[in-house]
């Protein structure tokens, strides 16, 4: 038999646990505003480098947001 396309239950946690945080990043992303042509470029960042990119947004992006007393109308 050919097990070359099965998944495994260790392969499917491993997978949602890579894709779960570009997730969760991209959602906040689209949810909130950031100041110039941040969140253009924090799009592009969580798009291409996937998990790094969403962590990189963790740590660094999530201060960028912009909070509801700075929004500029």
């Amino acid at each position: 038999m050919n097990y070359f396309l099965a998944i495994g239950p260790f392969q499917l946690i491993l997978a949602l646990l890579v894709f779960m945080p570009t997730t969760i990043a991209l959602i906040d992303i689209l949810r909130n505003e950031f100041s110039g042509n941040n969140k253009i470029v924090w799009l592009l960042v969580v798009l291409l480098g996937n998990f790094l990119g969403a962590l990189l947004y963790f740590i660094i992006g999530r201060k960028q947001k912009l909070s509801a007393t700075n929004k500029t109308s």
